[in-house]
C-alpha cells in the first residue's frame, strides 16, 4: 500500500518477564503497527492483557484453547490452531479407521501436552475407544525409559505429544524400546513435522500424526510456497515456516487493501481477518470463527521413506475442522 515494511525481531527467550520487556520496547520505542510470532503458552498468556490494553493488532502462533474459547481477546487472531483442535480428528481416525479401542497417552507435562491429549481423548472416547493410561513427562526429561516402561502391554496404540528436541529423542527411544513393532505410535503432527523429522531416522517410519499442513500437499499455493521456501532455506521447510509465511502475507495483503493506512487499528484487524479468508493458503481453505480461531483442514499424516529421505504422506483429510 505504498508503505515501507520494517521487520523488527525480538527474542523472548521463552521467558515471560523478558517477553514483557521486549513487548514494551516494540510498542513504546519502535511504535509497531502489528505484531506476530509468540509460540510458547506462558509467553502468550503474559502478553494478552498488554495487547488488549494497547489495542495492538496481533497474530498469535501460540495454541492455548482458552485464548479463543473462554478468555477471548479482541485484538488477537490466531494464525495456527488451538491445541486440542488438530487432535480431535486423530481421535476419530484412531477409533473409526484404525479401529483402536485401548490407547495410552504419553505427553509433555505442560498446557500444550494436556490440551492436545485431552482433545484426542474426547473424540476417541466419543468414538467408542478408551484412554486407559495417561503418562506425563517433565519438559526437561532426556531419558524416556522410565515412562515407556509404564505403558500397559495390552494397549492397541500409544498416542504421544512432544515437540522439537524432545520429539526427536522420544521417537528414537520408542524405536529402541520393547514397544517398537508391538504397539503402534501415533500422536501430534508437530512431533513428526519437518522441524523434528529431520533429526530422526528409520525409527520414525510408520508413525501417524495429525497437523494442518504437510510439505507434500499438492494445492497450488503450497507448491508456490515450497519452491520459494526450499530455494531460500536450502532444505524442506517446517510447518512453522508455512504458518509464519501465511502471517506475513495476511499482514501485507491487509496493508495493501487499506492503501497503507495501517494506523486505523479497527480497520487493520478487520482487513487482516478478510485477508485470512481470501488469500490462497499453503494449508488449504481457512475461515475465521467468531472467536478469532481458524477453521481449517486437518491432515492425517504418516511418516514414509522415499529415495532415502523421510517425508510425511497425507493419508486422510478432515475438511473444515473447527476448534470445537
Amino acid at each position: 500500500g505504498g508503505r515501507k515494511i520494517e521487520l523488527i525481531e525480538e527474542d523472548t527467550e521463552g521467558n515471560s518477564a523478558t517477553a514483557i520487556a521486549k513487548y514494551r520496547k516494540l510498542v513504546d520505542h519502535d511504535k509497531i503497527h502489528v505484531m506476530t510470532g509468540i509460540l510458547l503458552v506462558n509467553v502468550g498468556n503474559s502478553l494478552v492483557p498488554l495487547i488488549e490494553r494497547d489495542r495492538l493488532p496481533t497474530l498469535f502462533l501460540t495454541t492455548p484453547d482458552d485464548l479463543t474459547k473462554r478468555k477471548v481477546a479482541k485484538w488477537i487472531l490466531r494464525s495456527n490452531f488451538s491445541a486440542s483442535q488438530i487432535m480431535h480428528p486423530l481421535g476419530d481416525y484412531a477409533a473409526r479407521t484404525l479401529k483402536y479401542r485401548r490407547v495410552a497417552t504419553i505427553a509433555m507435562d505442560n498446557g500444550f501436552g494436556h490440551e492436545e491429549a485431552g482433545g484426542f481423548q474426547r473424540v476417541f472416547e466419543d468414538g467408542g475407544g478408551k484412554v486407559v493410561q495417561k503418562i506425563w513427562v517433565p519438559l526437561n526429561a532426556l531419558d524416556f525409559a522410565p515412562y515407556l516402561s509404564q505403558v500397559a502391554k495390552d494397549v492397541d496404540a500409544v498416542c504421544a505429544v512432544f515437540v522439537a528436541g524432545q520429539a526427536v529423542r522420544f521417537v528414537k527411544q520408542y524405536g529402541e524400546s520393547a514397544l517398537k513393532g508391538k504397539i503402534p505410535l501415533i500422536g501430534t503432527g508437530v512431533m513428526i513435522d519437518e522441524s523434528a523429522l529431520r533429526g530422526m531416522g528409520d525409527e520414525a517410519v510408520g508413525v501417524v500424526g495429525s497437523l494442518l499442513w504437510s510439505p507434500t500437499l499438492q494445492n497450488p499455493a503450497n507448491q508456490t510456497f515450497m519452491k520459494m521456501a526450499e530455494a531460500k532455506l536450502g532444505r524442506t521447510p517446517a510447518y512453522f515456516h508455512a504458518i509464519m509465511y501465511s502471517s506475513g502475507r495476511w499482514i501485507t495483503e491487509a496493508a495493501n487493501v487499506l492503501g497503507g493506512q495501517v494506523e486505523d487499528r479497527e480497520k487493520l484487524v478487520a482487513a487482516i481477518r478478510r485477508a485470512i479468508e481470501t488469500t490462497p493458503d499453503p494449508r488449504g481453505p481457512i475461515k475465521l470463527d467468531d472467536w478469532g480461531n481458524p477453521t481449517e483442514n486437518v491432515y492425517i499424516l504418516r511418516v514414509d521413506k522415499a529415495g532415502g529421505k523421510l517425508a510425511t504422506t497425507v493419508v486422510h483429510t478432515y475438511p473444515a475442522v473447527t476448534q470445537f
